[in-house]
């Protein structure tokens, strides 16, 4: 009770003294620090797990820790989820955008801490996945739980969940302007220019709160040894196109794996299957273990050095064609590994393992037509794989070109990033018109996109719409009966009902009116024959969507809701127009 009269003083107070902006700015901030610091202790939780697993490995037997240590950490994290947070933690970023489009913002309070601690484990133990999509779904979740405590309506919920997503990102990547277009472009927040400056205060100080615990370095150490050229463009196109490409088989092969994972029932077997192909590939090729931050350096520097380090391959590091070969399988295996990874029950992101491709897909191609006698700077190709795979498995050109720009300092090769990126995206939309996150939401149309028509229907609910106040009719009625009930009735459509409830057909007002006042016809008619079947129906699961397209086709102005068969009620243009404009109106107020 204290508590909660806490809070109401609180709310009192700031309906007197602070407008709805000054509100959402002040929250703004405070969602940025707190996002920041839970960045903060994901990278020390992580980097403390990695010291004390590895700091006494003896050489001689990593590549045999390599194998089990992996799956050591996801079986913690599973027994974790399995005893402790009870339920099924959300994918990440898929499950921000489901809790936007089809749970009215609402994000579980286990969300602010389950997803973090669950990642820090696994990459800490070796999982082949990135921290950036569980800090993403921690910041929106501390904004939609804020939200909700301070009973927010749903457009400001909406931007407390922006605000948290511009945060983490901002913290993680030290990224601030990336973190805006992200959210942006990814979470497809169509914000006014007057809902932008809250999203900007929660980037920076999420950004400013990491620059003062973790450095004002930035995250990936790049020096611009060769500046571009014009005469290098071809070679940028090329692999542009090369990059979506291999956006392609970053994504499908994520999705395929993830299907056979969600075959199996049992949680032993999962962790059994995705633990041994872990270890078994982690074994053979060790810059798979963990994000991989350190072999992204190593590609940017223009050194494939660490491909053998600790290697069962070491023998071998001064053959370049063999190292061409190495450099093919990593790029084929990394998104393997981080599947299974996150199929047997770990938990992590696919932004890193991204990033981790691009750059030896990069490193890969400038060696490769190196080896064939041309002249390409290594490290330039190594920055720009970054981008094309970040791009192209996101669908998300534009943050992919301010991340990598950010992250790296390479703004001088801004240029060849665009090129890159631009191109991968464009290939890979010829194939996959949707993202790795939103592929499964589009199908089940329970994605947000920037169209606003769009996205206002996916917000409107059937069974939010649903009129019930028509009177019924048995089929084996008369015509006198119908009469009466038509006295009673303020509605000009009667839906007829079997014993079981369903519907058998619809009487129109209309129809009857020319022999509703003969009484001749009362006792000899019965409502079985004035009834006629209506041409749309709508299910009580049905998008908004379908249903305004039932009322473009049929032009009806009521169609008939069922669930499974049975009568629910209707549902009017009427009543949908009426709540689209509602929902606009609130959405366009400032």
């Amino acid at each position: 009770m204290k508590k909660n009269s806490l809070l109401t003083r609180f709310l009192i107070w700031r309906m007197k003294n602070l407008s709805d902006s000054n509100f959402m700015i002040l929250l703004a901030m405070v969602i940025g620090l707190v996002v920041g610091f839970a960045a903060i202790i994901l990278k020390y939780s992580v980097h403390g797990v990695q010291w004390l697993l590895t700091r006494s490995f003896v050489f001689e037997y990593q590549n045999l820790l390599y194998f089990a240590i992996p799956t050591v950490g996801i079986l913690f994290v599973v027994l974790f989820v399995r005893h402790f947070i009870k339920i099924k933690i959300g994918e990440g970023i898929p499950a921000v955008l489901y809790a936007i489009s089809k749970n009215n913002g609402q994000i579980k309070p286990h969300s602010m801490y389950s997803s973090i601690s669950g990642s820090a484990v696994t990459v800490g133990f070796g999982g082949s996945v990135g921290l950036e999509a569980p800090i993403v779904s921690t910041g929106a979740a501390i904004g939609s739980n804020i939200g909700r405590m301070l009973h927010l309506n749903y457009r400001q919920i909406l931007l407390l969940i922006g605000c948290g997503c511009a945060g983490a990102i901002a913290a993680i990547f030290k990224a601030p302007i990336a973190a805006i277009v992200f959210v942006m472009e990814v979470i497809m927040l169509d914000l006014k220019m007057s809902l932008l400056v809250p999203l900007l205060i929660a980037s920076s100080t999420a950004a400013l709160t990491s620059f003062g615990f973790l450095g004002m370095d930035v995250i990936y150490k790049f020096n611009i040894t060769h500046t571009f050229t014009l005469n290098n463009i071809p070679f940028y196109i090329f692999f542009g196109i090369i990059a979506g490409f291999t956006s392609l088989h970053f994504t499908r092969m994520y999705m395929f794996i993830n299907k056979q994972f969600e075959k199996i029932q049992k949680w032993y077997k999962k962790l059994l299957i995705g633990g041994i192909a872990l270890g078994v590939i982690i074994y053979f090729f060790p810059p798979l273990y963990g994000e991989g931050y350190d072999s992204i350096n190593s590609c940017l520097n223009g050194d494939f050095t660490h491909l053998f380090n600790g290697s069962v391959y070491s023998d071998y590091k001064n053959n370049i064609f063999f190292a061409l070969i190495l450099l093919f399988l990593i790029v084929v295996f990394k998104v393997i590994a981080t599947s299974v990874t996150l199929g047997a029950g770990g938990i992590g992101g696919i932004f890193a393992p991204s990033l981790f491709t691009g750059a030896h897909a990069g490193l890969l191609f400038a060696v490769g037509m190196n080896y064939f006698g041309f002249e390409l700077p290594i490290s330039n190709f190594a920055l720009v794989g970054m981008a094309g795979l970040l791009a192209g498995v996101f669908h998300a050109p534009l943050t992919a070109i301010f991340l990598i720009a950010e992250i790296t300092h390479g703004y001088d090769l801004f240029m060849p990033i665009m090129i890159v990126a631009t191109l991968s995206y464009a290939t890979i939309k010829i194939f996959e018109k949707n993202s790795v996150y939103t592929m499964e939401l589009a199908r089940k149309g329970e994605l947000l996109t920037h169209d606003a028509d769009k996205n206002m229907l996916k917000l409107l609910k059937v069974d939010k719409l649903i009129e019930t106040d028509f009177k019924t009719v048995d089929p084996d009625a008369t015509l006198g009966d119908l009469v009466k009930i038509i006295g009673r009735s303020s509605r000009n459509i009667f839906p007829v009902l079997d014993e079981k409830g369903h519907l058998s057909g619809i009487v129109l007002l209309d129809h009857i009116r020319h022999i509703m006042f003969n009484p001749e016809m009362y006792n000899t008619t019965y409502v079985r024959d004035l009834m006629i079947v209506p041409t749309e129906n709508v299910d009580l699961n049905d998008s908004m969507e379908d249903v305004a397209q039932k009322f473009q086709t049929s032009g009806n102005f009521n169609i008939p809701v069922l669930d499974n068969g049975k009568y629910v009620g209707f549902v009017s243009r009427a009543n949908t127009f009426s709540a689209y404009r509602n929902l606009l109106k609130e959405f366009s107020d400032d």
